[in-house]
């Protein structure tokens, strides 16, 4: 028996799992970091806990997942200059981040053995180091010329699981890239590709076609980062690939909702997941994926509970983590949210499809309370409690 954890008086339980959002009971346990049962409390094994939460009636859902960003070391972007960007994402109720590339490292390494070695050196050092408790996946090369099937199993045998954006680097045709997009598969290496016009120098426009022979696991910003492809591509991205579609904070807000209605026209919601694409030119968004899931579910006319599911289990699964879902044996990360103080609509869910933001009270990370009241949410009308 390890550390054990009781969260009681939930309000709602959101699940992350798309096919059934919110789950019945008010309370959970987890234990080493686990989640073990949930359900009502009356049902359940309570006793011995080291934390008992008192959740005050507010909703707890899996911690939100930032599937895109593009973090350089430790807490710190010399993109925007920026400190603590990371933390601050905590506060908008995101737990983990997955790293699309390091590629705002000042002299970023552009040989191969270079680029191997930084991206080693990534995975490290956000696996050593864990900002305000937040799960980093890093080490994210971005592909360059001269890469070669030996490297891609010289950087899974050293720990890297994901390449950075296909095509911010040299490989700019859909052949080279599909080579090596495979070599990287076959490895257990997982995969997103740049969609849309130039983000930054050096990056070029990547169109439907490139994607689809690329073959990718994850579709990069299909909103654009920051310009979108043409509708039809992106209605046809939407319709050929099996693969994530992956809305961003920092694209085209059109596009999106574009993306969304075909997906939903499509029967494909399970494919959407969501990032910031921050640290960028356009800064770092402590709420970015808390304000996607409410531009999404307000505009785009999807329930609150299913947009949520986006922001979590959908891209848990895409990404095939250990975290993002209500379910015995995943991570305990969890974010305990309310309705803001004020805001329209009779419940936390009426009102994020209204388009509001809910406040954020409390953060856990493998069972520890890793962040109190949100210093950067508005204001919850109720907050959880450590008893």
């Amino acid at each position: 028996m390890g550390e054990k954890l009781v969260i009681k008086n939930i309000g709602m339980i959101l699940s992350g799992k798309i096919e059934e959002p919110v789950f019945d009971g008010d309370c959970l346990v987890a234990e080493d970091g686990k989640i073990t049962a949930w359900g009502r409390e009356a049902d359940l094994d309570c006793e011995g806990a080291a934390t008992t939460v008192d959740a005050k009636g507010v909703t707890l859902a899996p911690g939100l997942i930032d599937s895109h960003v593009h973090p350089v070391v430790g807490d710190y972007t010399p993109r925007q200059q920026q400190l603590h960007w990371i933390d601050s994402t905590l506060h908008g109720g995101v737990t983990t981040l997955i790293s699309a590339g390091e590629v705002h490292m000042p002299g970023r390494p552009k040989d191969v053995v270079g680029l191997k070695a930084m991206a080693i050196a990534a995975q490290r050092w956000y696996e050593n180091f864990r900002p305000s408790g937040v799960k980093v996946h890093a080490g994210a090369p971005v592909i360059e010329h001269g890469l070669e099937e030996q490297d891609f199993k010289d950087l899974a045998d050293a720990g890297v699981k994901l390449l950075g954006e296909v095509g911010l680097g040299t490989v700019k045709d859909g052949k080279t890239a599909n080579q090596m997009v495979s070599w990287a598969r076959k490895y257990g290496i997982q995969s997103t590709i740049h969609t849309g016009g130039p983000s930054i120098p050096g990056s070029g426009l990547i169109d439907a076609d490139m994607v689809l022979e690329t073959g990718t696991d994850v579709v990069g910003h299909i909103n654009g980062g920051h310009s979108a492809l043409p509708d039809d591509q992106i209605v046809c991205l939407c319709e050929s690939c099996t693969a994530a579609l992956e809305i961003v904070h920092n694209g085209n807000e059109r596009a999106a909702l574009l993306t969304l209605n075909t997906a939903r026209e499509l029967g494909k919601l399970d494919q959407i997941i969501l990032g910031t694409d921050g640290p960028a030119g356009s800064g770092v968004q402590p709420l970015g994926i808390m304000r996607m899931v409410a531009m999404l579910s307000s505009l785009g006319d999807v329930p609150a509970e299913t947009a949520f599911c986006f922001a979590n289990g959908n891209t848990a699964r895409r990404r095939k983590l250990d975290t993002g879902l209500i379910e015995a044996g995943m991570a305990a990360d969890f974010v305990l949210m309310d309705q803001a103080q004020h805001a329209p609509g009779k419940t936390l869910l009426e009102s994020v499809q209204l388009g509001n933001l809910p406040g954020v009270g409390m953060t856990v990370i493998d069972g520890k309370v890793t962040s109190l009241r949100s210093r950067n949410t508005p204001p919850a009308q109720r907050l959880p409690e450590v008893v």
